[in-house]
């Protein structure tokens, strides 16, 4: 059989396995297992289990993963996103849409420690919600923003999803983390002034909140300038190279592990949940990352990426045709499964695209996460919607999806800009 050929009938075949609800790991790793034992020889595929994964498994870099999930789950159960949420409230919740401003304002800050937009969502959705409609909020624009604000977890680092990314495009973890910063800030600008433009031109969308002194509003940040320093110790040690990503993962571990113990919020209850959390999401991403090697190795050996790669470069077309055609069909791709699972399948095959089109990895791995968080909010999956829906179940989903698209746009606005000004991304790096 043709290459080509097996390799697009391998990525049918995953996809079909999906669709029957397997777990995309186990999907990758079956389809390319079989597709090496095809493609290859039997023995080219025992050598692939033997030796790439165990070169795969016992990588230092992957250290990296378990310890920044431990440092999220440990701060997630700790009750501080609470202070984060009422500290952002003292702040802007006093302009019209200010509590709508606040959730995405707080999503933000929770995110620099967490990495995860769907436990973004349901932790800001579960202190929000009550406060939106006590407001008297528009159910669209209050679920909406907090949808959206949750889209904020794997951009803004420390992220699961870049880390993913830089070990499959072979970047450094630093520069993504670096990298993605200015970015994240000023996505959660442009979502808050989508609140207020919105709140400005329909006043009955969301009204203002009280007003505090200026002597509450800096009262409120000692709870939350202990985690804004972890925040600036972890990522600044790394991009002033301090320590390596891994020690930075572990640094931030054992901080947030000290801040929860200082502030009385650690008890071994809460400890124990957290650890068990860190090994479930950590065995989750790991397994990922191995069942995509053995995935990649299969069409690595089929040479369909870079056969892909070489038609693209020939199209008598100029290649941000190209980037944004693939671009589409990462926001297609992100809007019907994970945005992990849809990167972890697709970077195979247009990572060697984009690289021979001359643009930078590193500015390519952060459009791409910002391409794929728009997935979490646009139908029909829109993971981040159903989980507000689960906490709201008597809001119907049309109307979630119908809040989060004020935001779309946003989005879009957004990708536009970074297609024009690639600074935006590589300012530090």
């Amino acid at each position: 059989m043709d290459p080509n050929l097996l390799a697009i009938l391998g990525i049918c075949v995953l996809f079909v396995l999906m669709f029957l609800r397997m777990p995309l790991s186990f999907a990758m790793f079956i389809v390319g297992f079989v597709g090496l034992l095809l493609a290859a020889s039997p023995k080219a595929a025992y050598n692939v289990l033997s030796a790439d994964l165990w070169n795969q498994f016992s990588s230092y870099s992957l250290s990296v993963i378990p310890l920044y999930i431990l440092m999220g789950e440990v701060v997630f159960r700790t009750g501080i996103a609470e202070r984060l949420f009422e500290s952002a409230y003292k702040w802007v919740g006093h302009y019209r849409g200010g509590m709508a401003s606040t959730t995405i304002l707080a999503s933000a800050g929770f995110a620099s420690i967490c990495g995860s937009n769907s436990a973004t969502a349901a932790t800001m959705g579960t202190m929000s919600l009550p406060e939106l409609d006590k407001y008297g909020y528009n159910k669209a624009l209050s679920t909406g923003s907090i949808a959206t604000g949750g889209t904020l977890g794997i951009i803004i680092p420390p992220s699961t999803v870049l880390i993913v990314l830089a070990l499959q495009m072979e970047q450094s973890i630093k520069d993504l983390f670096i990298a993605s910063i200015v970015p994240g800030i000023f996505l959660t600008l442009l979502l808050i002034l989508t609140v207020v433009f919105l709140c400005k031109r329909n006043p009955d969308l969301g009204p203002a909140g009280e007003r505090f002194s200026m002597g509450e509003k800096v009262k409120s940040l000692k709870d939350v300038i202990p985690i804004a320093l972890l925040f600036i110790f972890v990522i600044g040690g790394l991009y002033k190279g301090i320590f390596t990503p891994t020690e930075s993962g572990a640094f931030g571990a054992f901080g947030a592990i000290l801040l929860s113990l200082a502030m009385g919020k650690l008890n071994r209850k809460n400890f124990q949940i957290a650890i068990a959390g860190a090994l479930r999401s950590s065995a989750m991403v790991l397994m990922l990352v191995v069942g995509a090697m053995v995935f990649g190795r299969f069409l690595t050996i089929t040479r369909l990426p870079y056969d892909v790669s070489e038609w693209v470069s020939n199209l008598p077309v100029p290649p941000i045709f190209v980037l944004i055609s693939i671009l589409i069909i990462y926001i297609i791709g992100g809007s019907i499964m994970d945005a992990l699972g849809f990167l972890i399948i697709s970077i195979p095959v247009f990572y060697p695209t984009v690289l021979a089109l001359g643009y930078d990895p590193v500015w390519f791995a952060v459009v791409l996460c910002v391409v794929t968080s728009m997935g979490a909010i646009t139908p029909p999956v829109g993971v981040n919607v159903f989980v507000v829906q689960g906490l709201t179940p008597k809001t119907p989903v049309t109307t979630i999806f119908k809040g989060a698209a004020y935001f779309l746009v946003t989005y879009l606005i957004f990708i536009g800009l970074l297609l024009l000004f690639p600074q935006i991304i590589l300012f530090l790096v």
